[in-house]
């Protein structure tokens, strides 16, 4: 890490809706070379800091700037949906705004290499697994070796070796790179500095060291925050009774009142606005379709190796209350054989005719982004459920009445993840499917979501590589693919 300021916001305001800014008056400078982690609460503005970096949006006030010649590459959080039929090569060939040049295929090679991508370039972005997806949006930012490499949840979808090797990368990476992620344990891995954005406040600040470090040290100036204000609100108190009690008082004893008064005004600006955490989504239960008996019948296994499609034999049948967990690194096809078995596009596994079956899809292609929250929380209500229930269900996934009339692709990745769980509670399933369900989603809520899940009396069947998240479920059978690879 070099001196040398390659990025710096100097009071910078910015606002969707006047008056109301997501991030107020912030500055901060960040040094050539350094591995920055963006921290803060849901809507805090991580995503609008990276947008101004790209100035794909402007200040109202105040300036970013970015060094002069300096490039910039970002690795979004999911591909669009428009580029899922284009061939690995032809997305690539997106990160050109000129002409693509003759070396492009050597360009790609070296893009892929960086991130452990081994597939052939004419394979279509839909067949990658949610893992080779992830993948390949880091090797589009990486295409031009920027010298700010912004990163949007980069683990989301990798298996361990993924995200080992990309640690592994990032390390060894000798340009700027700033990341958001609410992976703690590989933010701590690499990162030498943190910039908080205050979800209340709307300010920004900077602190060095590594991750949980600082959030020690933010901690700890909660505390003392808290702790001042406890005594400050002790003594305002104190005063304003003998203000009162010395105000009907002639002479001198109105004086001190007067005295007292102001000595309040001052403890009262001295307040500190104590800045509180994201709120964690409340307890929540999914109730079960009335159903028994065989709920997924699987009669064999497709299996991806070296490219490679085969089928394998394996029969094993989910019944009500059997929670099964799906293991296996990234690109075997886990994904494709949830995918084709709740489309009942699958020649391996079939459900039983009429489960209710929710759906968690790592690409959230379970919802319809042209819908307004609402419409899809009605989609699914079921039953007798009466809307203000369905609204207090929402709620309760910090869904609130002022996101019901927006599109759904107007929502966060981690808000369009609580929708889908709100959906799963509205629907009543027999039979729940997720693939990487922790994914985008806030670590505060991820024990509340593995309780609903482990207490859930129906069918499930999981797909994730966050252990951590496992553990916390109850599982009754796993399908290891690994013994399917050797």
């Amino acid at each position: 890490m070099s001196d040398e300021v390659v990025l710096r916001f100097n009071e910078v305001t910015f606002e969707y809706q006047h008056k109301k800014p997501i991030i107020d008056e912030a500055s901060f400078s960040v040094r050539n070379g350094s591995k920055i982690t963006l921290m803060g609460q849901n809507g805090a503005g991580k995503s609008t800091i990276f947008k101004l970096i790209t100035k794909s949006i402007k200040p109202n006030s105040g300036a970013v700037h970015v060094k002069e010649g300096a490039s910039i590459g970002t690795a979004k959080q999911v591909i669009e949906k428009q580029d899922l039929e284009l061939s690995v090569e032809k997305y690539f060939e997106k990160s050109y705004s000129d002409k693509v040049p003759f070396n492009a295929k050597g360009d790609m090679k070296k893009a892929m290499d960086a991130v452990n991508l081994t597939v052939p370039l004419v394979t279509k972005v839909n067949d990658l697994s949610g893992g080779q997806q992830a993948r390949l949006l880091l090797a589009f930012a990486l295409i031009s070796h920027p010298d700010i490499l912004l990163l949007d949840e980069p683990t989301n979808n990798l298996d361990q070796a993924g995200i080992n090797h990309l640690i592994e990368f990032l390390i060894m990476y000798d340009k700027t790179v700033i990341v958001i992620s609410h992976d703690a344990n590989f933010l701590n891995c690499f990162t030498e500095g943190v910039i908080y954005l205050d979800v209340f406040s709307k300010k920004v600040e900077q602190y060095v060291g590594d991750y949980y470090t600082v959030v020690e040290d933010i901690q700890n100036r909660i505390e003392r925050e808290k702790r001042q204000n406890a005594q400050l609100e002790k003594n305002i108190q104190d005063r304003k009774e003998k203000v009162n009690f010395f105000a009907h008082k002639g002479g001198k004893m109105r004086k001190l009142a007067k005295k007292l008064k102001t000595e309040v005004e001052n403890d009262e600006e001295s307040m500190v606005d104590v800045r509180r955490e994201d709120k964690t989504i409340r307890d929540f239960k999914i109730e079960v379709q009335d159903i028994s008996g065989e709920i997924v019948k699987i009669e064999s296994l497709p299996v991806v190796k070296d490219h490679e499609l085969s089928v394998v034999p394996y029969e094993f049948i989910l019944r009500r209350k059997d929670h099964l967990l799906i293991k296996g690194p990234n690109g075997v096809g886990k994904s494709t054989f949830l995918r084709n078995l709740v489309s009942s596009e699958s020649k391996h596994a079939k459900i039983l005719a009429d489960v209710r079956v929710g759906y968690y899809s790592q690409d959230f292609a379970s919802l319809n982004y042209d819908q307004t929250v609402y419409d899809s929380l009605e989609e699914v209500r079921f039953g007798n459920t009466e809307e203000i229930v369905m609204r207090s269900v929402a709620a309760g996934f910090l869904i609130t009445g002022g996101l019901m009339g927006r599109k759904v692709r107007e929502l966060s990745e981690g808000q369009k993840g609580l929708l889908c769980f709100a959906r799963l509670v509205l629907m009543k399933p027999g039979l729940i499917v997720l693939d990487e369900p922790s994914n985008h989603i806030n670590f505060r809520h991820l024990p509340v979501i593995a309780k609903a899940l482990s207490d859930f009396e129906g069918a499930i069947i999981l797909v994730s590589h966050m252990q951590e998240f496992v553990d916390q479920i109850r599982i009754d059978a796993e399908l290891d693919y690994n013994k399917f690879l050797k």
